[in-house]
């Protein structure tokens, strides 16, 4: 069952063709694993054994499956499996944060086979980012994706992203960044690779992300919480994501705590998490410590590099620095005291603590653990486990391409482009492709392929 919202309403005026649906409900039966034989696809379909044997046939036809291994024999002569043809179509994928870019592709089971990052912010600029993400996805095709169709294009950003989930193909907005409101990031990427795109906030991506391929293991509760400039979560509810009425569930780093520092937030109010616990705030009294001289370590990394980073914070509180030790323990209380009251209230089987804070420090782990083992019931911290992230900065890009291959082939779209071999001859996409066209801007985006100036380090990603 696709952890994405159901998409249904765009089908409801449409007539579903029985063959097309018999096609869908065998290919996804094959696809997940749950039956690959034909005596085992008549079980499960109850279909007879010509139309079974029909359909599939015309799946090899399409290129989406083809004939696997000899299955274990019950009696007589051993069946013959089939697979899925995860290698008919590349998905692509980028990811776009507060301090780098990424770009990767996936199979269509879903796997994240290579990824690369690079340096690059925000507050560069929408063109600017678009720009290098078009240059890097360009080289992406040439050399990964050169004989395979692209079928669809998953974009993580570090922004509420506004969806509704009431159409397949629909134009998500991002909201919330200066520079970046209402711009059509959606529109730009579909019109340049003419293939469906979903966008999402890159912690919901990050969620599903450690929810299939990380630590996850596919945990039916889970809240992953990213802990950078930033403070956000990701809600796994009965193994389905939970993104709210309009996509902007999580925002966390705005939840109200004590404290006598009443710093502004930039979302207008004073006394949020996020001013307190944030990177940037834990950063600010790291400067401090050290232009005093009250911390040594600091003092010399300072001298050093001229910055402090939270890396460089979790570094000094390991080597023994009070001043570090205290400032990641007292961050830790802040963001366990609310993730104490997230577990009373949601009871998770599992929290994943991802982002740059997170991997500075153990002793913020501990005191996260702590505040929350102390804080929340007995009851729901029983069997609750306390992680950091398993994949790391990996866990946006697996996610995106969860969120679109859960929703290529979900039952209820996957019917209506079945019988036309890829998504792209899905009866909606060729309109959707020309109305987006014609609505986006016309943009002549100069690119450049990456080279070893830019640090290019694609790496592959090892088989799970």
């Amino acid at each position: 069952m696709p952890v994405d919202q159901t998409l249904s309403s765009d089908f409801s005026d449409r007539k579903l063709d029985p063959d097309s649906l018999h096609l869908a409900l065998i290919l996804s039966l094959i696809r997940n694993g749950e039956a690959t034989s034909r005596q085992e696809i008549e079980r499960q379909t109850g279909l007879g054994r010509a139309i079974v044997a029909d359909r599939l046939t015309s799946l090899i036809n399409f290129g989406l499956i083809g004939e696997g291994k000899l299955a274990p024999s019950t009696g007589g002569r051993a069946p013959r499996s089939f697979v899925f043809r995860e290698d008919a179509g590349r998905i692509l994928l980028a990811v776009i944060n507060d301090k780098a870019i990424g770009v990767g592709y996936a199979d269509l089971s879903g796997r994240l086979r290579t990824e690369h990052y690079e340096a690059a912010s925000m507050d560069d600029g929408p063109s600017a980012i678009l720009t290098r993400l078009f240059a890097l996805l360009d080289w992406f095709i040439e050399q990964h994706c050169q004989n395979q169709k692209i079928w669809g294009l998953g974009v993580a950003i570090s922004a509420p992203v506004e969806t509704h989930g009431t159409s397949l193909f629909e134009l998500p907005r991002i909201h919330g960044v200066p520079g970046w409101e209402g711009f059509p990031l959606a529109e730009q990427f579909t019109a340049r690779y003419g293939v469906p795109v979903w966008m999402r906030s890159a912690v919901q991506m990050m969620t599903l992300g450690e929810q299939r391929t990380g630590g996850g293991g596919h945990s039916n509760s889970m809240i992953f919480v990213d802990l950078g400039r930033d403070i956000s979560a990701g809600f796994i509810s009965d193994g389905r994501l939970h993104s709210g009425a309009q996509g902007g569930a999580g925002m966390i780093g705005h939840f109200a705590v004590e404290t006598s520092d009443k710093k502004v937030c930039r979302c207008g109010n004073s006394g949020c998490l996020v001013t307190v616990a944030g990177s940037d705030a834990i950063v600010r009294g790291a400067m401090a410590s050290a232009e005093s001289g009250h911390s040594p370590l600091l003092v010399e990394t300072l001298a050093a590099t001229g910055e402090i980073t939270p890396a460089d914070i979790g570094v000094a509180a390991q080597r023994g620095d009070a001043f570090s030790a205290e400032l990641m323990a007292q961050c830790g209380k802040q963001v366990g005291a609310v993730l104490a009251n997230l577990t009373n209230a949601f009871n998770p089987s599992l929290i994943v603590l991802g982002g740059d804070i997170a991997k500075a420090s153990d002793i913020l782990l501990s005191s996260i653990r702590e505040a929350v083992y102390r804080q929340a019931h007995p009851l729901v911290t029983r069997d609750l486990r306390i992680i950091r992230s398993q994949i790391g900065e990996s866990s946006a890009l697996a996610g995106a391409s969860v969120v679109v291959t859960d929703n290529l082939f979900a039952v209820a779209p996957l019917s209506f482009w079945v019988a036309r071999g890829s998504p792209l001859g899905h009866p909606q996409f060729a309109e959707h492709l020309t109305a987006t066209r014609r609505a986006s801007a016309d943009r002549q985006l100069k690119t450049r392929p990456p080279n070893t100036a830019d640090g290019f380090t694609a790496r592959a990603m090892p088989q799970r």
